[in-house]
């Protein structure tokens, strides 16, 4: 226990001294450049924008780590999440008029629907014919993300608009802040399916199953075990909570689709996945990290660090 404590103490040392030399060598003061960052992070106004940044990156981790519990590698959480979007906004600015909870709970559900549908394009292959999920969840982002494009530059790009992106979405049909927090409420729905995710592992044998064929597939089904069906059920749950990072951008922060709206926030999953040591709880708090690197690279700018670097 001790150890699993100081290991990441003494690497988040390391690694500033190793980026203080950097930014020494290059000229900048090492001191002014990280106080910078803390006094953006550690502000009100700092937490508020590092959960908003953090948020897609809470919804990828959680999609990673779900899968990698039965050694699934799902790779595609940015072409799940892309898709989630996708679908999100399409009922949000096409989909009939209707009143505000009933409309975010369908594109809560498309959202989900969206994710799992390109998982499953992977998860079926892999169940049956052993293909592996990792090439085809990594290509399908590519499919998906050149979709995205087609449509934020094509059909359903904002008349008017310099920018390739949707038109706003109705104001009924954006999630509350939680209190004067200036946090949206999506962050809820982040922590509720956390627990879940976790409870499950832990209290359900469907929980053991996935526990017992990442340690021993062959000796899962020795034991009467669904391998194949537990493979399409653990990929299409991680694709759909992949897909939910959509709902969480459209109904929750900035309440459009822009292209290559995923940025990256797949592949950083990944990341955060495993520096969580997969545990749905601990994603959190990383996807919050993250989202504090991101708007604290922003914030060093000022201080004349050049982008590349920051």
């Amino acid at each position: 226990m001790t150890r699993k404590i100081l290991n990441p103490i003494v690497f988040v040392l390391f690694a500033l001294v190793f980026c203080g030399i950097f930014l020494a060598v290059l000229k900048f003061n090492p001191l002014e450049v990280y106080g910078k960052m803390l006094e953006e992070i550690f502000s009100v106004r700092g937490v508020q924008k590092s959960v908003v940044a953090g948020l897609p990156l809470m919804f990828t981790g959680l999609a990673v780590a779900f899968g990698y519990r039965m050694n699934l590698n799902n790779i595609g959480a940015d072409g799940q999440y892309a898709m989630g979007s996708i679908l999100c906004i399409w009922f949000a600015l096409y989909g009939p008029d209707m009143p505000a909870v009933p409309k975010l709970i369908i594109m809560f559900v498309l959202a989900a629907a969206g994710g799992a549908f390109i998982s499953l394009l992977a998860a079926i292959p892999r169940a049956f014919w052993n293909v592996s999920e990792t090439i085809l969840t990594m290509m399908l982002n590519y499919i998906v993300l050149l979709f995205l494009n087609f449509l934020m530059y094509g059909p359903w790009k904002e008349e008017g608009q310099m920018v390739a992106q949707t038109a706003r979405t109705d104001e009924r049909y954006w999630l509350p802040d939680i209190g004067n927090t200036g946090i949206n409420s999506i962050v809820i729905i982040a922590v509720i399916m956390a627990v879940a995710i976790y409870f499950f592992h832990k209290k359900t044998s469907k929980g053991y199953q996935m526990e017992v064929i990442r340690r021993g597939p062959a000796a899962a089904k020795y034991a009467g075990m669904n391998v194949k069906a537990n493979i399409i059920f653990v990929l299409g749950i991680s694709g759909a909570i992949a897909g939910l990072a959509g709902f969480a951008q459209v109904g929750g922060i900035i309440h459009r689709v822009q292209a290559d709206l995923p940025n990256g926030a797949g592949y950083t999953g990944i990341v955060i996945a495993y520096l969580a040591g997969l545990n749905p709880l601990v994603v959190l708090i990383v996807g919050f990290l993250f989202g504090a690197l991101q708007i604290s690279a922003v914030a060093v700018q000022i201080t004349g660090v050049p982008s590349q670097i920051a």
